[in-house]
């Protein structure tokens, strides 16, 4: 599963190892910055008086030792974590209350004397319990000195944002109530709070799951115990959970939840057993949909719009809907799918052919009756007179004048009586027929002539509503085209995500990560920024790059082999000093150091790494004189391949970020 990491960045690289040893990925987004704090005037008098040092937290252990060399005080710590912390670091006399706060204040009441002396306790700015209230009425005196400062991000992570955004995420760790209440403050700031549907939140404590509860995460769980393993115990059953179809378990423990980046519980109330409690929400693994999840989301999508268009078939405009059946009919195979350019083309070939067509039609019959009237005029005129007579032929004559005196009574009021005309000669039967015949005519003209004005006004309808067909269908095809264009979009930066995130988590991790860059070469084709990245990352692909953790550990080592190389030359008393130092030795430690001197520049090199900001370190280490390359250049080697390695995963995470946005 991939799991979100909320810690701080050294917390988070140790739970990272553990998560990929159990072979989930871990997502890094620290939601706290780590700043020691320099000791305060009376911590020196506080140490050397008190009977013993409470640690709530592996960070108050590593702000003690850095505040002081001093290590015999006794040590009562927390947790398990704390405690294997403060011996790693040189603490002979450690003793861990595997529990929360109470449990820690119990074990000072078992083994300590109030009347032995003052309890110092060393934690950070915030604190989640105050253990000067909770062991006064048992009459012991515990002074308290913060050491270090947990400074919170103003905004979402980088990495945290971008696999919410793809929603890439399968559960997300909580270790403490300030933790929880950030994250739910900036996913609501980022506007992100609907990416949490399909993500399940494990947090230490009940009281470290109540800040999240206005998010619609789906599904909660909080841990039996209040210690990191039993979180990542939890981890480890969602998917056998869902595997089997079994329900969602939401496990709460009946004890308060631990500070921030401490094992120790936010109230001293809490109850001794733990108590669970069942939610019926099931847990659903998802992993994305891949390059093959894309290809097939493709075709799917290619399928719906073929089908869509043959749902379609009966509304489209009937010169369309002709020339597809044609199609259809006229192969003996199946139909390809519908080409919009090849229809557009088509309905405008229809369209023009069809008014070319009604314009010939129209130009030839108004030809036609042209020459039919020029010719009946001219028959008329050319008609010769009666015999004897020199003029037209009176009987027309009269019939004209009587057609006149029609139309000119039609259009007077039926009020004004015309004068009575003289009674025309009846016509002759040939001029009967010739007038039929020329009224005939003119009734067909007339009839002829609102034909083509009807055909015309046809036509024009017609073309438009074909015009309008053609306009719509480039406009869905265009709207197809994008969103097709934008889901593949979506798609290849969803998968660029989790690739980034794998080969981020590899690379804190220190282990071989050939497998998953192999996955980024069909991605980067075409691309030159993705493949300069891979590029970059093949050169550790095969054996991996020496985890920061791991750098770090061997600082101290590599910082005393090359202060002694810095102090050594050729006469026989100095070079068995060198030895000796090589040895035992002692150094000043801390970024507070001054000068430009060797032992300086490894002592804010190392406080540099233990802050987290191993490039400022490397920067330090490479400043040192020649005659310390010898015990430097191993470990600057590999300190160098880490960051190049980090660099190229994170261009790669951020690119991806880039594409996924501007597919929205």
């Amino acid at each position: 599963m991939r799991v979100l990491i909320t810690r701080p960045e050294r917390e988070a690289t140790t739970l990272a190892t553990a998560l990929a040893e159990r072979g989930h990925v871990p997502v890094i987004a620290p939601l706290f910055r780590l700043e020691i704090l320099h000791p305060p005037a009376a911590f020196a008098t506080d140490l050397s008086e008190c009977q013993a040092i409470l640690l709530s937290s592996a960070n108050g252990a590593r702000a003690l030792a850095e505040a002081s060399e001093q290590r015999g005080k006794p040590i009562l710590a927390v947790g398990d974590t704390t405690a294997s912390t403060a011996e790693g670091l040189g603490f002979v006399s450690v003793a861990s209350a595997a529990g929360d706060g109470r449990a820690l204040a119990d074990l000072a009441r078992k083994r300590l004397d109030p009347k032995a002396g003052p309890l110092l306790h060393v934690s950070g700015v915030d604190i989640a319990q105050d253990f000067a209230a909770a062991l006064a009425l048992d009459g012991f005196e515990v002074r308290r000195v913060s050491l270090y400062d947990a400074r919170e991000e103003t905004a979402l992570p980088d990495s945290a944002r971008a696999a919410l955004e793809a929603r890439a995420l399968d559960a997300a760790m909580f270790f403490s109530p300030r933790a929880s209440d950030l994250f739910a403050r900036l996913v609501k700031e980022a506007g992100l709070s609907a990416a949490l549907s399909n993500v399940t939140a494990i947090a230490i404590s009940p009281a470290a799951l109540e800040p999240l509860s206005a998010l619609p995460f789906k599904a909660t769980v909080a841990a039996a115990h209040p210690t990191r393993q039993s979180v990542l115990d939890e981890i480890d059953r969602l998917p056998a959970e869902v595997s089997a179809g079994a329900p969602q378990a939401a496990v709460e423990a009946a004890v308060e939840g631990p500070s921030i980046m401490s094992d120790t519980p936010s109230s001293p109330e809490s109850a001794a057993p733990p108590a669970a409690s069942v939610t019926s929400r099931p847990v659903e693994v998802r992993r994305g949909i891949g390059v093959v999840g894309a290809f097939i989301t493709g075709l799917v999508a290619s399928c719906l719009v073929l089908a869509g268009a043959l749902i379609s078939l009966p509304y489209w405009p009937a010169d369309i809907r002709a020339l597809w059946q044609g199609q259809a009919a006229a192969s003996a195979t199946p139909a390809p799918a519908l080409d919009l350019q090849q229809v557009r083309q088509d309905a405008a070939a229809v369209a023009s052919a069809s008014v070319e067509a009604a314009k010939r039609e129209i130009s030839a019959r108004l030809d036609d009756l042209e020459k039919r009237v020029r010719a009946a005029s001219a028959a008329a005129a050319e008609r010769p007179a009666s015999p004897g007579s020199g003029g037209p032929d009176p009987a027309i004559a009269e019939l004209r004048g009587k057609i006149e005196a029609l139309e000119g009574r039609a259009a007077t009021p039926e009020a004004a009586t015309p004068a009575p005309a003289p009674v025309p000669a009846a016509p002759s039967p040939e001029q009967e027929k010739e007038l039929a015949t020329l009224r005939l005519e003119l009734a067909t003209m007339r009839n002829t002539v609102q034909t083509m004005d009807q055909t015309i006004a046809v036509q024009r309808d017609q073309t438009k509503l074909l015009a309008e067909a053609v306009d719509k269908a480039r406009g869905e095809s265009n709207a197809r085209n994008a969103g097709e264009q934008k889901a593949m979009s979506a798609a290849r930066a969803s998968a660029l995500i989790g690739i980034a995130a794998r080969l981020s988590a590899a690379v804190e991790s220190g282990l071989p990560f050939a497998t998953d860059l192999a996955l980024l070469a069909p991605l980067a084709q075409g691309d030159a920024k993705l493949a300069e990245s891979a590029t970059a990352l093949q050169a550790y692909a095969q054996n991996g790059v020496a985890a920061r953790a791991a750098l770090v550990a061997e600082f101290p080592a590599v910082a005393k082999a090359a202060l002694a190389d810095d102090l050594a030359d050729d006469s026989f008393g100095e070079r068995l000093l060198g030895k000796v130092r090589g040895l035992v030795s002692l150094r000043r430690v801390g970024n507070d150091v001054e000068g430009d001197g060797t032992e300086a520049k490894l002592a804010r090199a190392e406080a540099a790494l233990e802050a987290g900001d191993l490039a400022k370190g490397v920067a330090l280490v490479k400043t040192l004189p020649p005659q310390t390359a010898r015990a430097t250049a191993g470990w600057l080697s590999r300190a160098e391949a880490n960051l190049a390695a980090k660099q190229a995963a994170d261009q790669i995470s951020s690119q991806a970020v880039t594409l996924l946005g501007s597919a929205r």
